[in-house]
C-alpha cells in the first residue's frame, strides 16, 4: 500500500492522476490524498478550482487512520501547495512509520525548473531543502532542483555524481536525477542515479512535442518508487521505469494530444520492451 499525497486535475495527467493508475498496473494498491483539485494542470495558463489547506488533509489522514489503513509501505507526495501543507505530509509520514518503521518516503520535490525558476509558493523550497530532504528515502529532482538542493551547478556526469552526493549526505538513500542532459548538445535525455554510493545513467531518445506533456516528473517518481517497492533494485527499477515513461512519451506524441495518454500505454507500463538499458558510470 502507498499513500501518494500530491496534486489533483479533473481533465488530464499530473499529480494524483499521472501517479495512481501506473501504480494500480503494477501491483500497489494506492491511498490517494489531494492538495489541490483543479479543473486542469497550471501549463494552461487558466484553471479553476481550490487549493486545500492543511486542516482539510489532516482531517482526510484522521479519517483513514480511523479505518487501520496507514501501515503504508511507502509514502509518496509532489506538489505540495503550500509549506504547511509539506508539514502535514511530514505528519503522515511520522503515522505511518509509527506502524511499519521500515516505510519508504519518496519525495518529489516539485519547486521548478529550467527557463521558468521557481514556480511554487514562497516557503515551499527552504521546506523541501531545510526539513523534508532529511526525512526522504528516495528524492526525485529534475537538474534545476537538484542544483538547488546541493547548492552547485550541474554541468557534467562528474557533477552529477558530486551533487547527488551532496544530497544524500543530507538524508536520501537514492537520488534520481530526471531530465538530466550533461552537455547542451546531447541529442538524448538521461536520468542520473546515485544509490547509496553507486552510480548509474539510462539515456534515452528525445522526443520533440511543443509542447511538452505535463506530469512526466510524478509519472517516474511513481513508477520508480513502484517498481523499487517490487524488486528492491534500483538500477532495475530506474530501467523499467525509463522504458515506460519513453512508451508513453511515444504514444502520446502520436496521438497529437498534450496530455500523457496513461491508457493507450497501460499494456507498455505494465511490461514495457527493454530498449534503453542502464550502465554504471
Amino acid at each position: 500500500m502507498i499513500l501518494s499525497i500530491q496534486s489533483h486535475v479533473a481533465f488530464g495527467r499530473v499529480g494524483n492522476r499521472s501517479a495512481v493508475f501506473p501504480l494500480e498496473l503494477i501491483g500497489h494498491e494506492v491511498i490517494a490524498i489531494n492538495t489541490v483539485q483543479f479543473s486542469n494542470h497550471t501549463g494552461y495558463g487558466k484553471w479553476t478550482g481550490q487549493l486545500f489547506d492543511e486542516s482539510h488533509i489532516r482531517e482526510l489522514l484522521d479519517g483513514i487512520g480511523d479505518r487501520g489503513a496507514l501501515g503504508c509501505d511507502a509514502v509518496l507526495s509532489g506538489y505540495m501547495g503550500s509549506s504547511a501543507i509539506g508539514g502535514v505530509i511530514l505528519e503522515a509520514l511520522d503515522r505511518v512509520r509509527a506502524i511499519n518503521k521500515n516505510a519508504i518516503f519518496c519525495l518529489d520535490p516539485v519547486m521548478g525548473d529550467y527557463g521558468r525558476g521557481f514556480f511554487v509558493r514562497p516557503g515551499i523550497p527552504e521546506f523541501i531543502k531545510t526539513e523534508a530532504l532529511s526525512r526522504a528515502t528516495i528524492i526525485t529532482p529534475n537538474q534545476f532542483e537538484a542544483e538547488y538542493l546541493a547548492d552547485m551547478k550541474i554541468v557534467s556526469a562528474a557533477d552529477a555524481r558530486e551533487a547527488a552526493l551532496r544530497i544524500r549526505e543530507r538524508g536520501p538513500r537514492i537520488v534520481l536525477i530526471t531530465s538530466f542532459q550533461a552537455d547542451a548538445q546531447d541529442t538524448g535525455i538521461s536520468i542520473y542515479l546515485s544509490d547509496a554510493g553507486s552510480d548509474y545513467l539510462i539515456t534515452t531518445d528525445r522526443l520533440t512535442m511543443n509542447p511538452e506533456p505535463n506530469g512526466a516528473g510524478d509519472l517516474c517518481a511513481a513508477l520508480f518508487l513502484g517498481h523499487y517497492l517490487n524488486n528492491g533494485d534500483a538500477p532495475r527499477s530506474l530501467e523499467m521505469m525509463t522504458n515506460s515513461v519513453y512508451s508513453v512519451f511515444s504514444r502520446t506524441k502520436a496521438s497529437g494530444k498534450r496530455e500523457l495518454q496513461l491508457v493507450d500505454a497501460r499494456f507498455d507500463i505494465i511490461n514495457a520492451p527493454k530498449v534503453y538499458r542502464v550502465k554504471s558510470v
